[in-house]
């Protein structure tokens, strides 16, 4: 049986709801036809340009291994390269697969896919890895593509695309029946979903679906309880993230708060936090105006962050081509209309700097250290919203409809992912980091294989518990490039200590903060990555994926480089500086420098961290050292940065978290902690850093 749509606390809101109860609101057809032609997006870039030119591609459904390789890992970067999603319109109706790459080619132009009359888009593992941004299906959906088939699908990617109303299958004989012109039951599309997710795609998309939701016409199953096995009252035994989920679901009468939670279970979740950027606030504020109202306020503002911190130094690296194109003047917009909006909500904007070239920080930075609570549900407009997770709280990245739906509900609709427990034990070397650790992680044939999408990273073990935050926070963030939920480590002491330390707070406060907020002992969980941090020596992402992962001694001649980036949400916190002075501190000691044949730029991830290292004196040690220092921006990891590439041989150590083809340049990117990308900036070509007695334990 299931229980009742919950209330929503609206009486403060009557402006908005008025016009959404007010809505006409019906189901999409139980049976769909879908019209048009398949894409099949190989890895033979001849055969996808042949079907381009109107060749239809024949497909044998009965036997697999008869036809062409299907592309992996396709990412959003590739279906939207980062430049075209300055358009927050139908425009981008002629960018899908711009960015896609057949071995060294791109074999697909602007407008290509939408005049090929495509309603079906084919590729193989992993589709939609990489960035949140909803731009990716909303490209596709203007260019006509209807339904996406896939081997598997990234969680975010997917969820944009229910919330858009495109559909998405995993089943390849719906090729066939396509072709065939057959009406489809909407029931292929929704079977296996939950009951929530089955009624976002029979209502189109989200939105309509929350709006019937206000009206009462949809229904929310209730959270059962799991059996407990008889030992009373108390709730079973639950993972870190399932209790902090438990804490923040709606239940069936619309209180906050449940006993429990088990994976699997779906609802909708009050967020503490809701933030945006630049690249998505604008496409966010436009749904909100066209479906709620221009003169509608959002929910809560006062719990709603903006940021501008990813697009400020693009005038130093676009192309004169996209000039022409008018791509910069676009970003431009994106900045004003996120500026207006927030001044019209009264939406707390961290934005760019008055004095100076830069930004305030990148969300992400700024979040972690002025926002982020641990047992909190936080979500945000990136994929690397997990970031946070370093001090106990659950948080993760949404798409632009979710976003826009949260201004209204406060809510973000969930299914309670298992639990994946990755333990570290023993002792690190002193070369090695965070960043060494998740690169073997992304490197595991679990995590290669798609095993480990949609699912909680659990880190836990000595290793980790011996990390800093601003460490664990390099372990969360990268969730994302696994294809995980999010990440999250029990908080304890170092939590407590970073909150008093970093935030002024109370210790007392903060240590009441944290009860409670581990897994129990007899919590389940779908998988458990068993490490042992002795084995774990400094380690590159070589190019094209993050899965890429070697041992810096496996490269079997020398690499050399350019490039050398320090920065990013990911690399550009407290204790990243900390290993870039302390490399390039070690390298003056010893008479060395940055090598002539190496531009290495470090870029901080907020202007607490730029103040932390003014007091320290790393900027004195940089300077000295040869490094360009440059104030905070997301900036060489999405293209819009110093420290990008701009020659296909151009060769680049960069300490941020993707190296998928064409997100920070045409050149060959390999990833790598501050440390390695710090002695390699030295050295001139890739090497691990051997600390001298004085800076071992750094």
């Amino acid at each position: 049986m299931l229980a009742g749509c919950p209330k929503f606390s609206i009486s403060h809101r009557p402006n908005v709801i008025n016009s959404l109860l007010e809505r006409k609101i019906d189901k999409r057809p139980d049976r769909v036809r879908l019209q048009g032609r398949i894409l099949f997006l190989t890895e033979d870039p001849e055969l996808i340009k042949r079907q381009l030119a109107g060749e239809d591609l024949p497909w044998d459904t009965k036997n697999p291994a008869n036809n062409p390789k299907l592309r992996d890992d396709i990412s959003t970067d590739e279906i939207t390269p980062a430049h075209y999603c300055f358009y927050f319109d139908e425009t981008l109706g002629e960018i899908p697969y711009l960015g896609l790459k057949c071995g060294s080619v791109t074999p697909i132009g602007r407008g290509e896919v939408k005049r090929g009359g495509f309603v079906c888009a084919v590729s193989g593992k992993r589709r939609g890895k990489g960035s949140s941004r909803e731009q990716s299906p909303y490209a596709e959906m203007c260019a006509g593509i209807r339904v996406v088939i896939a081997e598997n699908i990234e969680r975010i990617y997917k969820q944009n695309c229910q919330n858009l109303g495109v559909l998405t299958s995993t089943d390849f004989s719906l090729i066939d029946r396509i072709r065939g012109g057959e009406e489809i039951p909407l029931s292929e599309f929704t079977a296996g979903e939950d009951e929530i997710t089955r009624q976002v795609i029979e209502y189109g998309g989200l939105f309509p679906f929350n709006v019937a939701r206000m009206q009462g016409k949809v229904f929310l199953p209730p959270i059962k309880q799991a059996d407990n096995g008889g030992l009373g009252q108390n709730p079973h035994p639950m993972t870190l993230a399932e209790k902090i989920f438990a804490r923040h679901m709606v239940n069936e009468k619309g209180e906050v708060g449940v006993a429990s939670v088990k994976p699997g279970d779906t609802g909708f979740a009050q967020a503490d936090l809701r933030f945006s950027h630049e690249y998505v606030t604008p496409m966010a504020a436009i749904f909100f105006e066209r479906y709620v109202g221009k003169d509608a306020k959002v929910n809560d503002a006062s719990s709603i962050i903006f940021f501008r911190d990813h697009l400020t130094f693009l005038d130093e690296v676009i192309s004169e081509e996209k000039k022409k194109l008018g791509l910069l003047d676009l970003a431009t917009q994106l900045k004003l209309k996120q500026q207006d909006f927030a001044a019209k909500q009264g939406i707390k904007l961290h934005g760019e700097l008055k004095d100076r070239k830069g930004s305030e920080g990148i969300c992400h930075s700024i979040v972690l250290e002025s926002y982020a609570l641990p047992g909190q549900l936080n979500i945000g407009s990136d994929s690397h919203t997990p970031h946070v997770g370093a001090i106990g709280c659950v948080a993760f990245g949404i798409g632009t409809t979710d976003v826009f739906n949260a201004w209204i509900t406060k809510d973000v609709r969930v299914k309670v992912p298992e639990s994946v427990k990755i333990v570290i034990r023993g002792k690190r070397h002193a070369n090695a980091t965070a960043k060494d650790f998740i690169l073997k992680i992304l490197s595991l044939d679990y995590v290669r294989s798609g095993k480990a999408l949609a699912k909680v990273m659990e880190y836990a073990g000595e290793a980790i518990e011996e990390l800093s935050v601003d460490e664990r926070a390099t372990m969360t963030n990268m969730a994302a490039e696994i294809g995980g939920f999010t990440g999250i480590v029990a908080p304890d002491k170092k939590a407590v200590d970073f909150l008093v330390e970093r935030r002024g707070m109370d210790r007392k406060k903060a240590e009441a903060m944290i009860a409670g907020l581990y897994s129990d002992p007899d919590a389940q969980y779908a998988h458990v990555i068993d490490l042992d941090a002795a084995e774990i020596t400094p380690m590159v992402a070589t190019p094209g994926d993050p899965g890429n992962g070697k041992y810096v001694r496996e490269l079997n001649t020398p690499v050399p480089i350019e490039i050398a980036y320090g920065g990013t949400c990911t690399a550009g916190k407290n204790e990243d500086m900390d290993m870039y002075a302390a490399v390039l501190a070690d390298a003056l000691k010893h008479g060395k420098r940055v090598a002539d044949s190496v531009k290495f730029y470090i870029q901080f991830g907020s202007q607490e961290t730029r103040e932390y290292c003014l007091r320290k004196g790393y900027l004195d040690v940089f300077q000295k050292a040869g490094a360009i220092v440059i104030e905070p921006s997301c900036g060489a990891c999405i293209n819009a940065g110093p420290g990008v590439s701009t020659r296909l041989d151009q060769v680049v150590i960069s300490a941020q978290n993707r190296n998928f083809p064409g997100r920070s340049g045409p050149g060959q990117m390999y990833l790598a902690s501050p440390l390695t990308v710090a002695a390699s900036a030295v050295a001139g070509y890739i090497v691990e850093y051997e600390p001298s007695d004085a800076l071992v334990g750094v």
